[in-house]
């Protein structure tokens, strides 16, 4: 075994984890998910089926990850966010047929109690806030890779207090000029 998976966490069959991946207290991992290398999933997490997980994705205490949810490489989900996967659930109306996809990409942070309703994509490096819930969500601002707010200059660059990345504003896009 090349990851480590606390004595209470449950990993159900058909499961891939990738080295290096730790799984903590209480978790339930189930069948068919793919977690990536380096993966750290927090206590009393859930993976529902055939969830997909890339390379260093940090999942924080409390998660709840529904099927159809992928999350690409370097993702951090914070405590207690949660997505859904149906979008007008009912009880008595079996709706497995329905779940709707969402895509969180490369590197984005999706804070503590945040919800994300299913069928959502959700852009690299995006920045959702604690407590966000997805009615539609509003655009406040560019984040650089290493998290701190941009401020752009008038010819429509801004440079990373942290790192040495400069960041072009234009036509709405960010891009990253290195």
């Amino acid at each position: 075994m090349s990851y480590y998976a606390h004595e209470t966490a449950i990993i159900d069959e058909g499961c891939t984890i990738g080295n290096g991946t730790k799984i903590w207290h209480f978790s339930h991992i189930m069948p068919n998910c793919t977690l990536g290398e380096g993966c750290n999933i927090g206590q009393n997490v859930v993976i529902s089926p055939e969830v997909i997980l890339g390379k260093n994705v940090k999942v924080q205490n409390n998660v709840s990850l529904y099927t159809g949810v992928t999350c690409e490489d370097d993702v951090f989900l914070g405590p207690s966010m949660v997505f859904t996967n149906v979008i007008n659930p009912r009880s008595a109306v079996i709706r497995k047929d329905e779940y709707l996809k969402t895509t969180v990409k490369k590197g984005a942070s999706i804070g503590a109690n945040a919800t994300i309703v299913c069928g959502n994509d959700l852009g690299e490096y995006c920045f959702i806030g604690a407590g966000t819930v997805g009615n539609p969500g509003r655009h406040i601002g560019w984040m650089s890779k290493f998290g701190h707010r941009l401020t752009f200059d008038n010819e429509g660059i801004a440079t990373c207090p942290e790192g040495t990345e400069t960041y072009q504003l234009k036509d709405g896009r960010v891009t990253c000029l290195g």
